[in-house]
């Protein structure tokens, strides 16, 4: 009878931990690549509203634009968030890749920010402006140094223009191309620089404090809208959904709005 009863004993604690061990191993994952700030900063944030809705939240943090997307391609990251959907189009276009945005979530504004020359209006003849080289944000930096005045472009390039697209530059300012996250590192070396919002906040600089910020006309947002990213095909992927409901909550809305003051706009 003992030995009957030492028999059912072993096999309910063996049934128990085999149990525990097919719930520890069903537990569900989504890991995200993102750049440190804000990105990766307001996933932090998410990582609680994820979990109370049965999903662990693993953030992979990268310093450039190209990885988390070839990471998303391979299947190595089920979604990322760091790009504006024009960027990401453009990626796709140049890559041949297949991703696609879920989720428009907030906007960045680029500014202009000084370095050896305090102003604009101080700049002077030849002086160095330097903007990123990667396609649609270069464009989008030259855009901005002709909203300010300080060249023209051909007409009808819009987010396609490159340095080649000046048609106008009466103070022979020289346009330096330079990786987007060298831009604030070297920002002391140049007269001014066009700085990504997301390397502008991780290097703390500040929106209100920027020479010049884009025009906020709804086109710039639309055109620029920083998005979750999923490679075509998982865009149902039912932690994903999560992820997107998540990030549209208002307790991100209030972070975002608390936190960045003015240089990362909510965009729901």
């Amino acid at each position: 009878m003992k030995k009957k009863i030492f028999a059912l004993a072993l096999a309910l604690v063996l049934c128990l931990s085999l149990a525990a061990c097919g719930s520890s191993g069903s537990k569900k994952t989504i890991k995200v690549g993102a750049t440190p700030a804000p990105h990766a900063d307001i996933l932090e944030v998410a990582k609680d509203l994820m979990a109370e809705k049965g999903y662990t939240l693993e953030i992979v943090e990268y310093n450039d634009y190209v990885q988390p997307n070839n990471s998303v391609e391979d299947g190595s990251l089920d979604a990322n968030y760091f790009q504006h959907i024009t960027y990401m189009n453009n990626f796709n276009e140049e890559n041949g890749t297949h991703l696609v945005s879920v989720a428009a979530i907030h906007y960045e504004p680029f500014g202009i920010y000084a370095g050896k020359t305090a102003s604009l209006d101080a700049l002077p003849d030849g002086a160095q402006i330097a903007v990123p080289n990667d396609g649609t944000n270069e464009a989008r930096a030259l855009l901005l140094l002709e909203q300010e005045g300080l060249i023209t472009l051909k007409q009808g390039v819009g987010l396609s223009a490159t340095k080649s697209d000046i048609a106008s530059n009466p103070h022979n300012y020289e346009i330096v191309e330079l990786e987007a996250q060298l831009l604030t590192t070297t920002l002391q070396d140049v007269d001014v620089a066009v700085i990504n919002g997301n390397y502008a906040i991780d290097a703390g600089l500040k929106v209100s404090e920027a020479l010049a910020v884009e025009a906020a006309d709804g086109a710039a947002a639309e055109a620029y809208a920083n998005v979750i990213t999923v490679k075509a095909g998982n865009e149902n992927n039912d932690a994903v959904k999560a992820l997107v409901e998540v990030l549209k909550s208002d307790k991100i809305k209030t972070y975002i709005e608390e936190t960045y003051d003015g240089a990362v706009v909510p965009l729901f």
